[in-house]
């Protein structure tokens, strides 16, 4: 079976490491590609690589300041993922309230109080929580 070409989405992109680096340095301000090479401490050949990945998808954008040319991130293509993790949100929230009662219950243990069963916040729905 052939494998996605990474161009193809936000997913592939951000799948490799280095790339998630780059939109790491990207996210606190646009920088010319010298200062990505600085601060990920590799080649320049390395980040322009990648940079041209992350351009074809769409979460790079690029202007020309001169004789440089200045990255800056554009997060439209995030929302994708952002939507798909929303989906294990539940999940993840049910398995810190029950990471919360064991460590109310390990307190109270430690103490010799009964234990004090922590709000159960994280499964109620945002609007319900008031």
């Amino acid at each position: 079976m052939a494998r996605a070409a990474t161009t193809t989405d936000a997913f592939n992109a951000v799948a490799e490491p280095r790339r998630r680096q780059i939109l790491d340095v990207l996210v606190r301000g646009e920088r010319p590609v010298g200062d990505l090479v600085v601060a990920l401490g590799v080649a320049q050949p390395v980040v322009s690589k990648h940079l041209k990945v992350l351009r074809d998808v769409g979460l790079v954008q690029v202007r020309d300041d001169g004789r440089q040319r200045v990255y800056r991130v554009d997060a439209r293509p995030l929302r994708e993922i952002h939507e798909w993790l929303a989906g294990y949100s539940d999940l993840w929230n049910e398995r810190l309230d029950l990471l919360d009662e064991v460590l109310a219950e390990l307190a109270a243990a430690e103490s010799g109080t009964p234990a004090v069963r922590p709000p159960d916040v994280g499964s109620q729905h945002p609007e319900e929580q008031s």
